[in-house]
């Protein structure tokens, strides 16, 4: 028997491959699914099944494509209505693979079709959980994403669902059993995730608030419904595009989204078409110079879920500038999450647009240390903090303002373009996201703190934190 995470980091997305006497499971695919074909031949196996643990909201799920290409089984758990053929087990349907079993144990709460996985090995010993978005490690899924098909789905009845599951059918199970979640630390799926992205069910028992023995049914709804921040935008329309199916190709999304343009054609798509263009290089070259009216979001970071979380139409075209060699990367993580839209990127880059005489901008910087200096003569200055409110109560800058990233497109009337505005992050690359789209917005009097939070901390400039509140786990 074989058993591999196959973590995205820039997701916090986790998927599986389990793999028994030439039989394999992929469980939760992301959209490129190539690499778990390639990986299965290279081991001799043919793929089975395709498990889903849910419709996710997050990401666009691969389990289409690779159903077509390998002629595996789609399989979700009880009550999933997909418009597509798929297999919608039982609770308690034994899925047998090689010599092992997978059980199909229904978990509703993160959403009503939710399920977790029990993996049983070749000797009947019960040896790991898929659990997806019900049990994290630290966590576990937040009750307030489903699409809202009936009154009665709020996320309150949602949590008190996933209660009753985590207590009837994860919390009994041995304490030796694996938990392989479908996600970590970053993900917008929970609240609270750890760093680590699996651990041992009876460890969960013990550190995992929502798993605590002596909680009642309202303690756990207050816990898990309270201090939720509204979700990123995307989110529900990737959970269409999963129910839903018909979705594209990724091999079509790359060949459309990686065609090369010189700068005078790059400039007559964009005015054409009514582009967005995003600039991927990195949070230290992008504010040097970039071409006026793009927006900086880097690939050296949640570039996704960030491109999720501000740009509110999946169907905007969308140009590239990236560094060489990078144009497929940037087009495939914006395709994670939907966006399929990519018309093609700068060829030669910001040389070649400079070169064909077409306007460039910057935007100004400040050492952590010369602007504590600045402010300690000044406590008039405008100082924005970019992160999350949970952040910024835990601590920030004395005189700060919390302008989160997540949204500046709802609070960005809130500013007054006159002013000028000093903004940082907690390392510098939210904040320059926010600097690049006020600079495109008009908003030319901002200067970005380099090493954001972090570097500040390190200065003598005052600070305030608030009291944590039980909200905040």
């Amino acid at each position: 028997m074989k058993v591999e995470q196959i973590y995205t980091g820039c997701l916090a997305e986790a998927a599986y491959y389990i793999e028994s006497e030439g039989e394999a499971v992929i469980i939760d695919p992301l959209r490129e699914v190539d690499p778990y074909i390639q990986k299965a031949e290279r081991n001799g196996a043919k793929i089975k099944y395709i498990l889903e643990t849910h419709f996710h909201a997050d990401f666009v799920s691969g389990h289409i494509e690779l159903g077509k290409k390998t002629g595996a089984t789609i399989v979700f758990g009880p009550t999933a209505k997909p418009g597509y053929e798929a297999y919608i087990a039982k609770d308690g349907e034994d899925l047998k693979v090689g010599k092992v079993i997978l059980r199909v144990l229904h978990t509703p709460g993160h959403t009503m079709e939710s399920t977790t996985y029990l993996l049983i090995d070749e000797h009947g010993k019960e040896h790991a959980i898929f659990t997806g978005d019900t049990l994290f490690i630290g966590d576990v899924g937040r009750p307030d994403l489903v699409q809202k098909v009936k009154a009665e789905i709020t996320p309150e009845y949602l949590a008190g669902q996933l209660y009753d599951s985590l207590r009837n059918k994860i919390m009994p199970l041995s304490d030796d059993v694996i938990v392989y979640p479908g996600h970590g630390a970053g993900s917008a799926c929970g609240k609270n995730m750890s760093k680590e992205t699996v651990d041992t069910l009876g460890h969960q028992k013990q550190f995992n608030y929502a798993l605590r023995a002596d909680m009642g049914k309202d303690e756990f709804i207050r816990a898990v419904t309270e201090g939720l921040v509204e979700p990123p935008q995307y989110f529900p329309y990737n959970v269409l595009m999963n129910v839903q199916g018909g979705i594209p190709s990724i091999e079509d999304v790359i060949k459309s989204g990686t065609r090369p343009l010189d700068a005078s054609a790059f400039q007559l798509v964009w005015e054409h078409e009514g582009a967005l263009v995003i600039d991927t290089r990195s949070k230290e070259v992008f504010p040097g110079e970039f071409i006026t009216g793009s927006i900086f979001v880097g690939l050296d970071d949640n570039f996704a879920p960030w491109v999720g979380a501000l740009i509110t139409d999946l169907k905007l075209p969308v140009l590239l500038v990236t560094d060489e060699g990078r144009e497929e990367e940037a087009v495939i993580r914006l395709s994670r999450v939907g966006y399929d839209n990519t018309i093609g990127y700068l060829k030669g880059g910001l040389k070649a647009w400079k070169e064909a005489g077409f306007n460039t901008d910057r935007i100004e910087e400040i050492s952590a240390e010369d602007f504590a200096k600045l402010y300690k003569g000044n406590m008039g200055l405008h100082l924005l903090d970019a992160r999350k409110e949970s952040e910024y109560r835990s601590q920030h800058i004395q005189g700060a303002e919390n302008f989160p990233l997540d949204f500046i497109n709802k609070n960005m009337s809130m500013l007054d373009k006159d002013k000028k505005y000093f903004i940082h992050c907690a390392g510098g690359y939210r904040s320059m996201i926010t600097c690049s789209i006020l600079k495109a917005r008009g908003f030319n009097n901002i200067v970005n703190i380099q090493g954001g939070f972090k570097a500040l901390s390190a200065t003598d400039l005052p600070k305030t934190e608030f009291a944590v509140q039980e909200t905040m786990l």
